[in-house]
């Protein structure tokens, strides 16, 4: 009696590449432009709606402002920034309906989408007292949605079906690593805003004591009671940003490195990201500030912590993927911790005294959330199960 051979499945590193066809199923849905279009309406709705406080009603219906004379004053600036805010947004509804709506009906439904969010967004800011509800944000927000729905209907064969990009997707990183390259690609992002610690994301402690001493009515520092009024000395608070920005640097890096395959460029893919981080901080200090201050962040602090942050990296990035992932939990806890524990950075706070917010008052509510959310985005890709392979 003959015995069949014996086949074996085929792991994850050795499945053949494809260009996202399935000859069988057909196209697959795009996970990354699914969650990549859920964080950018949460973007969309932080920006529209910062700072989220002094709620009150003005007498007027919350449609008022479509019937409303055009605005007097506006600048071009502010009609090219409410067009290119919503393009990305109809663009990513036609890539997350793809393949189950395709074409012009996909177009339309992510045109009625974006007009529908930019609705919600003025009906609401007419209860805001720092924000203005404007018929002419409505209309380029909806003429934004138009261009990106165009634009996502003639690239979605292109972007999601024969894309060398995809290719290279599927041959550096693991199948499942679509929502940790959405994670991954808002860390550079995440360091537009001013912070007190390089990499030092996720600092709750001052907004969380502002919300209370607002809705107290009495003033509270969560800071000062969790130091019990301990003061740092010049040592310490170097000691604290060098710990801040060696871990929030190993912790992001190592979220990367964990998606990789084996025969990746890890080392040219991971440095990239590191410099893309370091290019936007620099290009962001020196718009808010001024171009001598593009490096003013890098303090001996935080050229410590970068310091120590690579040489962790140099033997960890090429660790077992699991230790990889916990690791990265790991120092982004410790990051987290360490960052609303140590108290304001002085020289920080000087600095921020000529930081003058202007027209890009709405771009930093959507900056300031993205620095505040991003460890949190970071640590559920990390910890959660459906992230992880079986059995790590």
């Amino acid at each position: 009696m003959r015995r069949k051979p014996n086949r074996q499945m085929p792991s994850d590193t050795d499945k053949p590449y494809s260009t996202g066809a399935d000859p069988i199923t057909g196209p697959s849905a795009s996970t990354f432009a699914r969650v990549g279009l859920l964080i950018y309406t949460l973007l969309i709705v932080y920006a529209s709606w910062y700072p989220f406080s002094g709620w009150r009603s003005i007498g007027m219906p919350f449609w008022a402002f479509l019937s409303a004379p055009l605005p007097y004053y506006w600048t071009g600036f502010d009609v090219v920034t409410n067009i290119i805010a919503y393009m990305p947004f109809g663009l990513l509804v036609v890539f997350a309906l793809y393949p189950l709506v395709r074409g012009i009906p996909a177009a339309i439904i992510a045109i009625f989408a974006g007009a529908a969010l930019s609705f919600t967004m003025e009906a609401v800011q007419t209860f805001l007292p720092t924000r203005v509800s404007s018929n002419l944000d409505f209309i380029t927000n909806g003429l934004g949605s138009v261009l990106g729905a165009i634009a996502g209907v003639m690239l979605s064969r292109a972007f999601l079906e024969q894309s060398r990009l995809l290719q290279l997707r599927k041959q550096w990183f693991f199948h499942d690593a679509g929502r940790g390259l959405i994670v991954i690609g808002l860390w550079p992002l995440a360091q537009i805003y001013p912070q007190g610690y390089l990499f030092g994301h996720g600092q709750l402690v001052p907004l969380l004591s502002e919300w209370l001493s607002h809705w107290l009515e009495i003033p509270i520092d969560l800071g000062a009671l969790l130091r019990q009024d301990m003061e740092l000395s010049a040592q310490q608070y170097w000691l604290a940003e060098t710990i801040i920005t060696a871990c929030g640097l190993t912790g992001a890096v190592l979220t990367a490195s964990c998606m990789l395959r084996k025969h990746s460029p890890r080392a040219i893919l991971l440095g990239a990201l590191l410099l893309a981080a370091l290019a936007v901080k620099a290009l962001a200090s020196a718009l808010y500030f001024e171009p001598d201050n593009a490096f003013v962040w890098l303090t001996p602090g935080a050229e410590g912590g970068l310091l120590v942050g690579v040489l962790m990296l140099s033997g960890l990035a090429f660790a077992p993927q699991v230790v990889q992932r916990r690791l990265a939990a790991v120092s982004l806890m410790l990051s987290f911790i360490a960052l609303n524990f140590a108290p304001a950075n002085p020289y920080f706070v000087d600095t921020m005294q000529t930081w003058t917010q202007g027209k890009f008052l709405n771009f930093n509510g959507a900056a300031r959330f993205l620095a505040l959310a991003w460890p949190f985005f970071a640590l559920r890709f990390l910890l959660h199960p459906m992230h992880r392979p079986k059995g790590k």
